[in-house]
């Protein structure tokens, strides 16, 4: 009878020992364990200061001396008897309400044009997106020699066209479209976006819609809209949490004048909070700004259905 050749008589290299297989309790802590961080960042810089701003909200505190509890009274303040608050989310909303349906349509428009392949294309792209790198203190110092009541560029224009000059930073009714305007001037920064979803959008499409005969309107209704409505739907949210904070327009350019119309509500606490020592009212209205955050975006999810493309959908 043949003897069976053991393992360890066999040529060739042995075989290592398999590692012993970790148990299911060992995994977990070594996941606890990567996550951490994330963890302890989130109670450090998210959690701790949320709750932390909650309790100040309900005292009153110059932020020198110790905080005295007040319950309520900072929100009763501010929804009756605070001069700037009402003024200061008018402003806020309009601006929104102007900003944001401008700012998407500019950069879509900017987007449909760069994405053709014209001469010295990328220089266009370039020079459309530089004023989204300049920083916004250089930006708006610049646009405040152009709305210089005397010598600014945008007086000159309308000179040079024989059209009245106006105070474009000094009128109750200009101040704030002169600050959407400039706005805009950034919508290089959205024109990237959109640009890039245009460039996704399966060429296949546009060759079936071509074969069936149909003109540019409807290829755009019905295959660049749809298939473009998420990056819509994102740049949505995030031009509507931007306009909300705006802030430093308001600071650098018009100091919330005139009268108010362009007192942001991100710029009205910081006047609270550092030039009028009043920093459990601005808490109080940082918690306002967020709920109003929260509660537009919620708003703008609930109704996504209605206008957001979704490919698996039936």
């Amino acid at each position: 009878m043949t003897k069976k050749a053991r393992p360890s008589d066999l040529d060739g290299p042995t075989l290592a020992p398999l590692t012993a297989r970790k148990s299911p309790s060992q995994d977990s802590w070594l996941g606890y364990l990567f996550i951490l961080p994330g963890i302890l960042g989130f109670l450090l810089f998210v959690a701790y200061p949320l709750v932390t701003s909650g309790y100040y909200a309900l005292t009153e505190w110059n932020g020198a001396t110790e905080p005295r509890f007040i319950g309520f009274e900072n929100f009763r303040y501010l929804f009756q008897d605070d001069p700037s608050f009402w003024p200061s989310l008018k402003a806020t909303g309009l601006f929104m309400v102007l900003s944001v349906p401008s700012g998407l349509l500019i950069g879509l428009l900017l987007a449909v044009l760069v994405n053709r392949n014209l001469p010295g294309i990328r220089m266009i792209r370039t020079v459309l997106y530089l004023p989204v790198v300049l920083p916004a203190v250089a930006s708006l110092t610049l646009w405040k020699f152009i709305y210089n009541p005397d010598f600014g560029l945008a007086n000159q224009m309308l000179g040079f066209l024989h059209l009245p000059t106006r105070l474009w930073l000094g009128d109750v009714n200009l101040a704030l479209p002169s600050l959407v305007l400039i706005g805009l001037w950034g919508a290089g920064g959205s024109m990237v976006i959109f640009l890039a979803g245009l460039q996704a959008v399966p060429k296949e499409l546009y060759e079936a819609a071509t074969l069936d005969g149909a003109n540019p309107t409807t290829t755009l209704l019905k295959i660049t809209m749809p298939m473009m409505s998420p990056i819509l739907f994102m740049q949505l949210i995030t031009g509507m949490i931007s306009a909300l904070q705006a802030f430093s327009q308001a600071q650098i350019l018009t100091r919330g004048g005139p009268n108010l119309s362009t007192n942001f509500l991100m710029y009205d606490i910081y006047v609270n909070a550092f030039e009028n020592q009043q920093f459990g009212l601005a808490t109080a209205q940082c918690w306002v700004l967020l709920l109003l955050i929260v509660a537009l975006t919620v708003l703008v999810f609930r109704f996504s259905s209605t206008f957001v493309f979704a490919e698996n959908e039936n």
